[in-house]
C-alpha cells in the first residue's frame, strides 16, 4: 500500500517507511554522512551564503548574454563583475 508520497515519482510504501525507520533507529555512520557526495562543489573553506536579488527583465537578458559570450554560467557572470566591482 502507498503513502500518497512519492520520491522521484516513485511512490513510497509502507515497507519503504518502515525500512527508513528501521535505519534511522539503528544509527548512521556521521562520517560517511559528512562525506562529499553528490550536489554542488563548495567554493571555499567556508560555506557560501545565498543572496537573493531582484533583476529587470532585460538585466538578465544582459548578463545571460555575457554569459553565453564568456561559456561561463550566470552565477559566475555576476560573482565576476562583482569582484570587478568592488576590487
Amino acid at each position: 500500500m502507498s503513502t500518497g508520497e512519492s520520491v522521484n515519482g516513485v511512490p513510497v510504501t509502507e515497507e519503504q517507511v518502515a525500512a527508513w525507520a528501521a535505519e534511522a533507529e539503528a544509527g548512521y555512520d556521521v562520517a560517511k554522512l559528512k562525506e562529499r557526495g553528490r550536489g554542488r562543489p563548495g567554493r571555499g573553506a567556508e560555506p557560501s551564503q545565498v543572496v537573493a536579488l531582484r533583476l529587470t527583465p532585460d538585466e538578465l537578458a544582459a548578463i545571460d548574454a555575457r554569459a553565453a559570450r564568456e561559456h561561463k554560467s550566470r552565477s559566475e557572470t555576476i560573482r565576476d563583475a562583482l569582484t570587478s566591482y568592488v576590487a
